[in-house]
Parts: C-alpha cells; sequence; structure tokens
C-alpha cells in the first residue's frame, strides 16, 4: 500500500507516497501549515514539538493517548492514528480549551515558543486521567524545557485540575504590630496573631492580592473537552492494523511488517536495515550524524513482538513493547505479586523513572535499548546482571536464546545478535527470597538526562545466610559498551556481607573497571569513583534489609549500622514543589481603567497557548521564496585551501552557492568595532565560522547539500581556553583597570591576607527559538525587509545597509515577537541574517533560514567563561581591607561585547558590600572558539560569584558566622562605591533583613547542623546572599528611546516604540503605562511590532532598561496627546474617550505624537574614575537551602526564599515571573550547565542531550517570592525599577549553599578550612569534593601529562 491514512485535528487526511524521511513535525508545519507545534531542538530533548497521538487497540478495546515529539516521529510510522495538535484543542476565535485557558491566565507562557509544548502535554496527561496528581504532573513534563518561567506558575496554572487545586500549603502573612515595626502575624492555626517568622502552617492570610483569579478558569468537561469515542478512526484503525505498508523515496524504502514471517523474511532480504519501533536512536543519528539507512523497517504492528507473557520464572516481553508500557505491565506485577519476586522489577521501575522523558517513553521499545548497544543505556546493565534472555529469530538460524552475559556485548554498538536475526522477546527473571537487586544511575541532571555512569547490582545469598552464594555487577558509562565485573564478584563469592566486603569490592573495582586518563568521555575520577560509591549504597540498602531479617548474624557495633551510615541507602525522592507570591496591590482609589501595578497575563499568552503567535520561522513561506543553509568551518584554527561546491550543486532543488564573492558591500560586520567576515575568505578562526551557504528550493535538500560542499584545510594550532590565552599572550586588547584607596598599604596592614582562584563557566543561551531570518527584497531589489530574531533592529537595519551596500532607509527591520533572547540576540543574529540578506539580494527573492540547534550552539557564543585570580585582606573580625582581583575573560574570536561585559564586571565585583580599597584588572583574551556575547547580567553574575567567593573564604578563615561577617561589610545608604558613584535609596538592608526573617534563616540553619550530625552520606547546606545590580547600560549613548502613539477614530489605540517583546513582557507593561497615561481601559491599547520605519536608532532591548527607557518615551507621547485632548475634555466632562478623540480631529488637531527619552546625567569617565555609571541600583536578597549526596554529587534545592525590590511595580505578575525565570537560569549557570570542548575546539555539548539546561525538576521544593513593599524608584516610570537581570545572581545563594554542604561532608572526612569549588558545581564537582575513602582511590592525574578528552572552558 502506497497511501497513508491519518486523522489530523479530527479531520481524515491521505497522504500518496509519504517521503520516508519526513518528520511528523516537518509534515504539519510545512505541508499543513500547522506552525503552532514547533521546531526546538530536533532531537526529543526540548519538547516544544509536542503533539498527542491517539490509536484504538482493538484488543483492549480503548483510546491509547500519548504524548509524542514530533521531530523524531516519522510520518510514515502515523498510518491509522489520529494526530492533535494545539491548534486542534483551542483557538483565539472559537474558544480556548481549559489547559490553555489556565497556563495563558496563570501567567505561565513568557516567551510562547515552548507553550504549545507544555499544552500538548498537559492535554495528554488530561485524556488519559481527567484529575492527575500534582507528582503526575510534574512527571508529564519531564520532557519539555523552558528557559524563561522557571516553572513555577506552569505547575500553579494546571495544579488547578488536581483534586488539591493548590500546591501552596504555606505562606507569607504581613501585619502592622502596635509599636509600628512591620512584623509577620500568624494569620492561621493556633498562633494566630502572634508574632511568626512569615510562614503559616496551612494557607496565606490573603494580604496581598492573588496573582490568579481561580474562580475565573472554566471548568473542565469531560464530554466537551476531552476525547469523544470517534468511530471512524476505529474503523480506519482496524483496517489499518492489518495492512503491511511500503513507501518509497528517491533515498529511503520504508517497510510495515505485520507479522513475524514478514518481518523475518524482510530482514534476511535486507540485513543491513534498521528496525524502528520509535525511531528516537535512528532519528537522532540520521538528522545530526549525518546517517544515511536505505531501508528501514517498522516492527510496530508485529503482534509478537508487542506480547507480555507471565510465565512462573517471569515475564516475557515483547521486543517492541514501548517502555511506557513495560513500567505499567512491571508495576502491575509489583502490586499483585509477593515482594521477593519483584526486586529485579523494581528496578527497573525505578530506573525508568529517570529514563528520558514522556514522549520518549511513550513510543521507545524495550528491544531498541538493548540492540543499539548503547554504552550508556540504563536498562542494559540491569539485564545483564539478571541474566535476561532473549529470544531470537532468523530465516537461516530459525528461532535461538541468548543469554544476556559478559559476552552479550562485543564492542562499541556490537552484540551477539546476528545482522539477520530479530530480536523476538526479552525474558525478565523474577528473584528469589535471599535475592537482592537494585539499579543505579548517576547524570548531570536527574531527570531526562543520558548516564555518566549507571549500574545493575544484584546478590544472592546462602540460605538463611549472610554469605554470597552468587552476584553480579554491571555497569555502564566503563567502556565502550556496557560491562560486567566479573573478575570482582568472582572474588567476593563466599564472602560474608560484612564490613570487610566494601573495602575488598572497593580495591577489586578500582582494579577491575580503571579508565585512563584522556578516555572518551573525560571525568575518569569521577567516573571510577561512581563504581565504587554505586557499591556502597548496594552494600548498605541490602546490609539494612538482612538486619530486619537476621540481626543476629551481624556485630552490631559495627559503625555502617549507624543511622547517621544509613543516608547512603537513600533514594532520590521530591515532594511535589509550592511556593508562594508576595506582592503590593494597587492601591485603593486607583481608577479601574489604570492597569499600573495590576498582575494582568501577558498581553500575547491567549495566542501562545494557541500556538497562534507566529514567530519568524512560522510565517507564511512566500510562492518564490529559496531556503538557505550555512557551510561552516569544522575546525577551529585553519587556512582554507579550497571550496568546492560542485558536487553540491548537482543535487535535487538547489539553485546555488553563496559566499564572499557575493557580497556588493562591505564583507565584514560587528556591533562595536567591524572586526568580523560576513563569510571567511583565507581563514577561519572558530568552528562553526561561516564559509558560505547553499540555496535550495527546501529546507532538507539545502541543509543535505550543505554537508556535500567540500572544504580543504590547512590546520593551525588553535588557542581553546583561557589558559591556552595566557600561555600564549593571546589577547583582544591591554587590560583594562579600576582602582580605588590604597590596595597594597591595606594588604599589609590586614589581620589575614589570603590568595586563590576561581574558574566560571559560560553558558549556552538555549532560548528556545534559534536564529531565524527571513530577507524579503522590495520594488525590484531596490528595498529590503528583513525579519529577524534579532533584540536590535537598528543594528540589524545598519548591519544589513552596509552588507548590501544600500542606505539604511531602504532597509526596513522587523521584529514581532522572539522566543527568548537573553543577550544572544543583541548582536549574534547577525551571523545569519548578513547571509541570508546577501542571497536575498542575489537573487531578488525571499530566503528563509532558522538554524538547527547544533548549528546555534556551535555559531552564535556563550555567557564569557571567566578565570578570576584574587587576593583579600580583612581584619579578624572579618571586615574587608583590600582586594586585588584579576579577571581573565575568553572573549572568543572576535570582540563583540565582550569589552563591555568586561566593564561591567569590574565596577561589580564589590557585590552589597563596601571595600576601601580595591583594584581589579580585566584581561580579554582571544581564543579559537565562537565570539562569546551578552547574556542576561552582562558580566554580573562572573563578578559577583568571586565577590561572595571571597567572602566565603573570609568566613571560613575567621570561623564567624557568615550573617554577622556579610553585614559588617555590608553597603550602607550613603557610602561610595569603589568607582565613585553614591549609595541613594539603598533597599538592599532591608531585603537582606526581610529575607533572613521570612525564610527563618537562624531556626533553620540550626536544623541544618542538626542534620549534618547524624546523616554521613547526606549533608545540606543553607546560605543568605544578597546583590546589588547597577542598572543602566554603560555606554551613555544607548539610554536612550523613542516611542510612537496613534489614536484613531473608533477610540483604539497603536503605540510603537524600539523595544523588542522576547518573553519579558515588555509590550504588556508598556500598554499598561499607556493606560495610565490616557485614564482609558488596556483593551484600547495595542502593540503591532518592533519596526526600524516606526522607530528608527532603537536602542538594544537589553541591560534590563527595557521598560524604564520605552516606559518613559511610551508616557511622554501619551501625555502629549491627553495634552492635545485636555480641553475636549474640559468642555466636555460627561463625554467619552470617543467623543473627545473624534471633536479633536474635527478641529485638526494632531493625534499622533511621538515620544523621547533618554537618561539624565549618566557619564562615567574610566580614566579619571568619575562620573555617573547607573542611573540606580536594584537590590535583592536569596535564602536557599540544599541537600546533596555526597556519594554521587547529586543535589537537589529544598527552598528558596527571595526579597527582591522591583519599585513599584508595572506587573507584579510579570515582576515576579522575571525573578523565578532569572534565578532558575543562574541556577543552570552555578550549578548545572556545562560547555564542553576538546582540545582542538570542537563542541561536544551541541544539543539537550549533552547540555543540559534546569528542567521542571531543579526548581526549589519550597520557591517564595516576594515584592519589597513601600520601596518606590523616582528615576524611572511610575517609580518601577528593572527586572530582567538583577535576579540572575541570587541563584549563588544555591552555589554556597552547596559549598557550605560540601564542606560538612569534608569536615566528617578530618579536612577542615577552605577549599576551592568552580563553577558550575556540577555532580562531579561536589562528588570530588566530598573527599573520603572512595575518592582517594582515584586521584587526578597530574595536568600535562595526557590529552584530555575535554578542556575547562
Amino acid at each position: 500500500m502506497d497511501e497513508l491514512i491519518l486523522f489530523v485535528n479530527g479531520k481524515k487526511v491521505s497522504v500518496k507516497n509519504p517521503d520516508p524521511e519526513t518528520t511528523l513535525l516537518q509534515w504539519i508545519r510545512n505541508n499543513l501549515q500547522l506552525k503552532g507545534t514547533k521546531v526546538g531542538c530536533g532531537e526529543g530533548g526540548c519538547g516544544a514539538c509536542t503533539v498527542m497521538v491517539t490509536h484504538f487497540d482493538h484488543k483492549e478495546n480503548n483510546y491509547k493517548h500519548l504524548s509524542v515529539n514530533a521531530c523524531l516521529a516519522p510520518l510514515c510510522s502515523m498510518h491509522g492514528v489520529a494526530v492533535t495538535t494545539v491548534e486542534g484543542i483551542g483557538n483565539v476565535k472559537n474558544g480556548l480549551h481549559p489547559v490553555q485557558e489556565r497556563l495563558a491566565k496563570s501567567h505561565g507562557s513568557q516567551c510562547g515558543f515552548c507553550t504549545p509544548g507544555f499544552v500538548m502535554s498537559m492535554y495528554s496527561l488530561l485524556c488519559n486521567d481527567p484529575q492527575p496528581s500534582e507528582a503526575a504532573i510534574e512527571e508529564a513534563f519531564e520532557g519539555n524545557l523552558c528557559r524563561c518561567t522557571g516553572y513555577r506558575p506552569i505547575l500553579e496554572g494546571f495544579r488547578t485540575f488536581t483534586e488539591t487545586k493548590s500546591g501552596t500549603d504555606s505562606a507569607y502573612c504581613l501585619s502592622e504590630s502596635q509599636n509600628g515595626q512591620k512584623d509577620f502575624l500568624c494569620a492561621r492555626g493556633k498562633n494566630k496573631g502572634k508574632v511568626c517568622n512569615g510562614i503559616c502552617e496551612k494557607e496565606r492570610e490573603k494580604l496581598s492580592g492573588n496573582l490568579v483569579n481561580v474562580e475565573e478558569f472554566m471548568p473542565l468537561s469531560k464530554d466537551i473537552h476531552l476525547p469523544q469515542p470517534f468511530k471512524e478512526l476505529e474503523e480506519v484503525a482496524a483496517g489499518c492494523e492489518k495492512q503491511s505498508l511500503v513507501f518509497k523515496s528517491e533515498r529511503m524504502t520504508w517497510y510495515r511488517p505485520t507479522s513475524l514471517d514478514e518481518l523475518i523474511t524482510l530482514k534476511n532480504k535486507h540485513p543491513i536495515s534498521k528496525i524502528v519501533i520509535g525511531n528516537t536512536e535512528i532519528g537522532v543519528e540520521i538528522k545530526f550524524k549525518n546517517m544515511h539507512y536505505p531501508v528501514i523497517i517498522a516492527a510496530t504492528h508485529v503482534a509478537e513482538l508487542n506480547a507480555v507473557q507471565y510465565l512462573d520464572n517471569g515475564i516475557r516481553i515483547g521486543a517492541s513493547v514501548t517502555l511506557e508500557k513495560l513500567e505499567k505491565v512491571l508495576k502491575n506485577a509489583i502490586n499483585s505479586m509477593e515482594e521477593s519476586k519483584m526486586r529485579f522489577f523494581a528496578a527497573i521501575v525505578e530506573m525508568l523513572r529517570w529514563f528520558a522523558g514522556p514522549q520518549i517513553r511513550n513510543v521507545a521499545a524495550i528491544g531498541g535499548n538493548i540492540v543499539t548497544a548503547s554504552p550508556i543505556s540504563d536498562l542494559n546493565p540491569l539485564f545483564l546482571s539478571a541474566g535476561c534472555m532473549l529470544t531470537l529469530a532468523s530465516i537461516s538460524g530459525g528461532r535461538r536464546t541468548v543469554n544476556m552475559d559478559d559476552g552479550f556485548f562485543t564492542g562499541y554498538r556490537k552484540t551477539k545478535i546476528k545482522p539477520d536475526e530479530i530480536l523476538v522477546y526479552i525474558h525478565l527473571p523474577f528473584t528469589a527470597e535471599n535475592e537482592y537487586f537494585y539499579g543505579y544511575k548517576q547524570s548531570q541532571r536527574r531527570e531526562d538526562d543520558i548516564a555518566i555512569v549507571n549500574a545493575g547490582m544484584r546478590v544472592l545469598f546462602e540460605k538463611d545466610s549472610i554469605i554470597i552464594k552468587d552476584m553480579t555487577l554491571s555497569y555502564g558509562g566503563m567502556a565502550p559498551f556496557t560491562v560486567m565485573a566479573t573478575k570482582t564478584t568472582n572474588e567476593l563469592k563466599g564472602r560474608k556481607w560484612d564490613d570487610e566486603l566494601v573495602t575488598k569490592a572497593s580495591q577489586l573495582l578500582a582494579k577491575e573497571l580503571p579508565l585512563l586518563p584522556g578516555t572518551p568521555g573525560g571525568m575518569e575520577a569521577y567516573r571510577c569513583s561512581l563504581t565504587t560509591s554505586f557499591f556502597f549504597k548496594f552494600y548498605v540498602s541490602v546490609r539494612l534489609l538482612l538486619e530486619k531479617k537476621m540481626a543476629s548474624l551481624f556485630h552490631q557495633g559495627d559503625h555502617l549500622l549507624s543511622e547517621k551510615y544509613q543516608s547512603a541507602s537513600r533514594t532520590h525522592h521530591r515532594e511535589p514543589s509550592r511556593g508562594v507570591q508576595v506582592f503590593e496591590d494597587a492601591p485603593q482609589g486607583q481608577i479601574m481603567v489604570d492597569a499600573v501595578g495590576r498582575p494582568l497575563p501577558h498581553v500575547s499568552a491567549v495566542k501562545q497557548v494557541t500556538g497562534e503567535a507566529l514567530f519568524v520561522d512560522d510565517m507564511p513561506v512566500f510562492k518564490d521564496e529559496y531556503y538557505l543553509s550555512l557551510v561552516v568551518s569544522t575546525k577551529a584554527h585553519a587556512r582554507i585551501v579550497n571550496v568546492d561546491p560542485s558536487e553540491a550543486l548537482k543535487m535535487p532543488g538547489v539553485v546555488d552557492y553563496v559566499s564572499w564573492k557575493d557580497i556588493p558591500g562591505e564583507n565584514k560586520s560587528g556591533c562595536i568595532v567591524s572586526d568580523e567576515k560576513v563569510f571567511a575568505v583565507d581563514l577561519v578562526t572558530s568552528q562553526g565560522m561561516i564559509i558560505g551557504a547553499i540555496l535550495a528550493d527546501n529546507q532538507s535538500h539545502a541543509q543535505r547539500a550543505a554537508k556535500a560542499v567540500k572544504v580543504e584545510y590547512e590546520e593551525l594550532k588553535p588557542i581553546i581556553t583561557i589558559e591556552d590565552a595566557i600561555a600564549a599572550n593571546s589577547y583582544l586588547m591591554p587590560p583594562k583597570t579600576v582602582k580605588s584607596g590604597d590596595v597594597a598599604t591595606a594588604l599589609a596592614k590586614s589581620d589575614h591576607v589570603i590568595e586563590g582562584q576561581l574558574h566560571i563557566g559560560g553558558q549556552e543561551h538555549f532560548y528556545l527559538e534559534t536564529q531565524a531570518t527571513l530577507a524579503v527584497p522590495k520594488d525590484g531589489g531596490g528595498e529590503m525587509e528583513v525579519f529577524s530574531s534579532s533584540q536590535d533592529t537598528a543594528y540589524l537595519q545598519k548591519a544589513v545597509a552596509d552588507v548590501l551596500g544600500m542606505d539604511c532607509n531602504k532597509i526596513m527591520t522587523r521584529v514581532k515577537r522572539l522566543g527568548g533572547g537573553f543577550g544572544g540576540k543583541q548582536s549574534r543574529f547577525v551571523l545569519l541574517a548578513l547571509p541570508v540578506a546577501v542571497a536575498a539580494h542575489k537573487h531578488n527573492r525571499p530566503v528563509r533560514c532558522m538554524l538547527d540547534r547544533d548549528e546555534d550552539m556551535i555559531m552564535t557564543g556563550t555567557r564569557h567563561p571567566y578565570l578570576a585570580k584574587y587576593k583579600a585582606g580583612f581584619t579578624n573580625e572579618g571586615k574587608i581591607e583590600a582586594v586585588e582581583i584579576d579577571f581573565y575573560q575568553n572573549s572568543g574570536y572576535s570582540r563583540d561585547l565582550s569589552v563591555n561585559v568586561m566593564e561591567r564586571s569590574l565596577v561589580h565585583v564589590d557585590n552589597a558590600y563596601r571595600i576601601p580599597n580595591i583594584r581589579v584588572t580585566g584581561h580579554l583574551c582571544l581564543t579559537n572558539t565562537p565570539s562569546n556575547t551578552a547574556f542576561r547580567g552582562f558580566g554580573q553574575p562572573q563578578a559577583m560569584l568571586t565577590c561572595e567567593h571571597i567572602m566565603t573564604d573570609i568566613i571560613q578563615t575567621v570561623k564567624l558566622s557568615p550573617l554577622m561577617v556579610r553585614e559588617l561589610n555590608m553597603l550602607k545608604e550613603g557610602d561610595k562605591t569603589y568607582y565613585n558613584q553614591t549609595i541613594e535609596n539603598w533597599t538592599g538592608r532591608r531585603c537582606w533583613d526581610d529575607v533572613i526573617k521570612q525564610s527563618d534563616y537562624k531556626n533553620r540553619k540550626l536544623q541544618v547542623d542538626e542534620f549534618n550530625r547524624n546523616n554521613r552520606w547526606l549533608k545540606r547546606g543553607i546560605s543568605v546572599i544578597p546583590v546589588k545590580y547597577g542598572v543602566g547600560f554603560e555606554v551613555p549613548v544607548l539610554n536612550q528611546s523613542s516611542a510612537l502613539a496613534h489614536v484613531f477614530l473608533d477610540g483604539s489605540v497603536l503605540i510603537a516604540f524600539g523595544g523588542v517583546e522576547m518573553g519579558q513582557g515588555l509590550n504588556t507593561k508598556m500598554i499598561q503605562v499607556a493606560s495610565r497615561a490616557l485614564e482609558i481601559p488596556t483593551s484600547k491599547i495595542y502593540v503591532s511590532e518592533s519596526n526600524s520605519s516606526q522607530s528608527a536608532n532603537a536602542s538594544p532591548t537589553a541591560g534590563s532598561v527595557g521598560s524604564d527607557l520605552n516606559g518613559m518615551a511610551v508616557m511622554y507621547a501619551c501625555e502629549t496627546l491627553m495634552s492635545r485632548l485636555e480641553p475636549y475634555i474640559k468642555s466636555n466632562p460627561g463625554g467619552t474617550w470617543e467623543s473627545w478623540v473624534n471633536s479633536a480631529y474635527m478641529d485638526m488637531i494632531s493625534l499622533s505624537a511621538i515620544g523621547f527619552y533618554h537618561t539624565p546625567d549618566l557619564g562615567y569617565d574610566w580614566e579619571s574614575n568619575s562620573g555617573l555609571l547607573f542611573a540606580y541600583y536594584s537590590s535583592g536578597a536569596a535564602c536557599s537551602e540544599v541537600e546533596i549526596d555526597c556519594l554521587t554529587g547529586d543535589h537537589m534545592v529544598l527552598r528558596t526564599d527571595i526579597v527582591m525590590d522591583v519599585g513599584k511595580s508595572l506587573n507584579p505578575a510579570i515582576d515576579i515571573g522575571q525573578i523565578e525565570g532569572a534565578f532558575l537560569q543562574g541556577y543552570g549557570l552555578f550549578t548545572l550547565e556545562e560547555i564542553k570542548y576538546s582540545p582542538n575546539g570542537y563542541l561536544y555539548s551541541r544539543g539537550p542531550g549533552a547540555y543540559k539546561i534546569p528542567s521542571i525538576g531543579n526548581i526549589p521544593i519550597e520557591f517564595n517570592v516576594t515584592l519589597l513593599k513601600e520601596a518606590p524608584n523616582l528615576k524611572a516610570v511610575y517609580s518601577s525599577k528593572g527586572i530582567g537581570e538583577p535576579p540572575l545572581s541570587l541563584s549563588t545563594s544555591v552555589f554556597f549553599a552547596i559549598k557550605e554542604a560540601i564542606g560538612a561532608a569534608r569536615m566528617e572526612a578530618g579536612l577542615e578550612g577552605r577549599f576551592s569549588l568552580d563553577s558550575p558545581a556540577t555532580a562531579e564537582r561536589i562528588r570530588m569534593a566530598c573527599v573520603d575513602e572512595f575518592t582517594k582511590q582515584h586521584p587526578e592525574p597530574n595536568p600535562g601529562s595526557f590529552t584530555p578528552w575535554s578542556v575547562k572552558f
């Protein structure tokens, strides 16, 4: 059969001869023009492409609703199913679905790019369980990533579908006590009315308003909002299930057999074919590893491979059974059978809990896990240790049984299975009464992450004994394939399960499973330590169980039996998240049409939750449009010897190869200095540097051809790291210094002087929408319209004009919205925009390109890595006398914004403290890596972490209270900074005092200390950190903005300004500002887009001043209009807005106005260290408590409390969302996200599979945010403050809480005093800092004695 039949959003669709290489995502976006489902990563790692797939199971007579990654699902696999996209459940015109409505009204959508994926994950969950638990909701989102919100509002909105409705079970209460001081008074329970720590036991006393009014939500109706019986689907599915399919294209043939005999025959005919179920492995290989498989066989509809059979000695699972079904089968068995038989099954279920996300588990099969033979498969170590039996079938050999034993995996991605054989079944055995089984996994991130090391561990004892009869230990991540530690287990057989066993096993494992320095994957010492740490966990877990049964066989005095040591056996468990948000209501008496200060939802939220909000790549395709794909350097530093596109130009659909020769203007770019090439000519200085581009009729043809362009290089020695640059004396410019006081004298007189250094890694922006551009020539090529994912329409306009040799007035740049920016689209968008513009100009046709995630990550740069070398002098009380710091910044291959980033670092190293004598020097290292660029915080996070690292060293040296030392050094009103700016209207101390009180820090610190005394292998830490952030551009000329306001005759208002909406709620706030200035409802006001023809010479939307600058400009424009309307209002006070507008029009009064604003008095001189650098400061404080697993390096944030000064908030919901999102992004920077390069400049971390941003499981279990009350800021629009960047660095509270917990572990091991912890504080760094008998077995090799797999970036 050559026809594919499926249903999409309830409509039957027939596809003739579908292309086997086409994914479901490509088809629904390109063929059906359903653009709500987004392209986020292409590898099933972000969830932006989530759709629901429904099929009817005739055997069980019910519908199966599954969330699926459309980017991996082949279109050909959709035969006989129903696909539901975000457009299919609700829209703006006909009404929203409750899922969409609740997410929009709960402020759970910021940039909106990830939103449709979350909507469809939640919808799929509700289709299976209309009233899920809180835990089920969080689990449903483990395959969805969001870079904006911090996840809390998403969970809050969807938690209303649970029985409990809300997860908030503690709250702040604020009241006035009789003495006039603000105290926290308990509002509920037995302590009602008494002064408390700010947390109520039951619920919030609603002294501040709610961000969300849940009473407004429409109820979920099963009859209306969830799928109903679909007879036509049942009928079509019945026919489709029995049909064998064959679909062919030029390059691939897709088979879908329906019987085992047919499958075996096909495999015999095509022995090198690939068998797929969910395509989760093959899809990634095809997309990112350039693999081509001419024959694909889908084994999804072979009954025998989908069968589950209960046997006397276990369960037989068909190879095509999905992991989702496997989990249900095993859970049912666990709940219905005796515990002793289920221990292996329980280990599998626990491992599946951390296996990918639901979208992958729903389609990936157990057989695929085995035959792909990944060395880090989560299940294969379990299967090996259990000795699972496989049933194989082929024409040549018939059926045979193979044991998964030490010889099953024969090499990297190789097994005993022959090329023509089919895996039919896997037999999962029951365990015996005296048999115990556990599985372990350690990864960078707990949820949806591949393993660093994993293990399956089994022990069988002699009857009624603690003597080992048999044991199997299997490990992934320790070799090119899953290995069994057979030498170790053979040695341990016959031994007692006692303390001596741990020592012996550790020695044996270290000998049997060594990793040589430079082993692929790196982290050699850490990985080796995990093998023994896992065994120790296994030992303690089993021993505790044995003691319950046979306590008399053990020595009672053994320290391992104490409650303190039992913490080694605890598994990861996290309660559903909860939290409270406290803000200041709009004052009583504020007129209703005045929206300022009200928590209005994002103005585009409704469009975003329905998928109707358009991003660049969602725009309709022009009929004569070309698609562009870049040809980029694969070398970090090399001369280009030859470029040969001849083979590419012969490929189907290819139109042209574009290079530097096609540029009519200048082949250079740069936002400050034009030191970059648009297209490389004869030299590349970084991997990912653009050499040329292929133009073709569609994306697939263009990308395929771009990979066929041959580039010949002469390689040169690259400089990758800061240390490389220092050694090579490779710098962008001479160092820059800021100094104050006499550092040398102060250091000499100090009671203590310490020295140290800190490495701070870079951070990938990971905006969900990658860089995208659409260039459209106009008027015969004399003009050009450019749609780009850019934070700076003016720079985009100027850069395009220069490269095309045209005037700016002929280039119109337009930005509707961005799917996240965070600084990554402030300047680096030109890398893509300029080649697209050149190609469009050359062919006088529209040209489009959206980068794939891996392309974006290898090209566009990151947050700057830093190396800080410091010296500090201080008194016995911890008072800082002098600090000297040298910052070394990895700038990349060009200047970009690196100088400006360094300048902010140089003036933020004091954080919230007074440092009387200081010298800070910045060195900008020139390396052969992509040019690093702006990122939220813009150099301040690196400086602040350095400051607090020094402060922690001081505290550890003087051995005094962290609160006492920090407060001793804290800035006060009227103090001067070391760059001579006076601290005015300072609220930092108020934030600090409030967060200490609200978090109940002092009592909790005692509880943390008590916990640490009682637990050896789990440790906790708690830390309070302040923040001071100077708001404004350091370049004074950028602190300006203009706005345009039009009033139309129907009374509606259009406002335009230079700021770009990228999820931060700028358009929403500007509408609120206009509503106050014009005294009209927000429903009458609209913002269309950012457009260079409406707002010329706009400053970039950055620096946390988007609302400050544009808000004042909008306010001035609206005030000008009101001044023109004032005579009509006075003459007709009973009239309406519309009548006043029409009267003014009839009198020929202009109903359009321009507002212009620039921040006054700014101007700092770096040479003289004088002048005003910032308009004002934003301040805040955070308290975080963490728990670490000393044996693995895992950590969990138990609670975070934040108090932030945002002035008089323009929109509390948006500001709180910015705080939470910034905090979690900073959490990723300081604990999780690690960029990895090879020594020759190859980027390993080029997608969500290898680079981990925080997921929903990383948010603090309790997350409380308070906006400081009664803190107006007279230097910004309506007394507000900038909020985008300042809260990010509050996440350092997590970093230093982790460091405190590590310190407690080190103290237990007899190590006291200062120790170094670089950022990010990954699991590896945490574990190796918790020095113990296991880590001591695996010392780090000496640098320089080997070539490392990766370098510290």
